[in-house]
């Protein structure tokens, strides 16, 4: 059986690829899935978006055809969907982590940071 990973990323064609190879190298993963919105982390933070529903059914999509077992939530440098500082984006994704859990997909959902030189880290496991 292919192994798939979901991101929850940004719009931002600077941080797919990046994300795609640290979760294919750090989670042993073929293919990952990609839902995307402008500043993400924020949309599931404050979770006060219409955008969250569509979200929602696109990681049912993900989690039952795909069988998706890791959920990682993204947020990046220069973001201009979430332009706040590091230290509020990375508030926002460990919020956002946590709304995500109360969905309880039954899987594993990790946050992931990506730098000003496209540098992947982990921010919550």
């Amino acid at each position: 059986m292919r192994k798939f990973a979901t991101a929850l990323n940004c719009i931002d064609g600077r941080v797919q690829l990046p994300v795609i190879n640290y979760l294919k190298k750090n989670y042993n993963v073929e293919y990952v899935d990609m839902i995307t919105a402008p500043g993400i982390n924020k949309i599931l933070a404050k979770n006060k978006n219409s955008t969250i529903e569509m979200i929602k059914n696109c990681l049912k999509i993900s989690l039952s055809i795909h069988k998706s077992k890791l959920i990682a939530l993204v947020g990046h440098y220069d973001c201009a969907g979430n332009p706040a500082e590091k230290k509020s984006q990375l508030n926002d994704i460990l919020t956002a982590v946590e709304t995500i859990d109360l969905w309880t997909f039954d899987v594993d959902v990790i946050g992931l940071w990506v730098d000003e030189n496209w540098k992947v880290s982990l921010v919550h496991y």
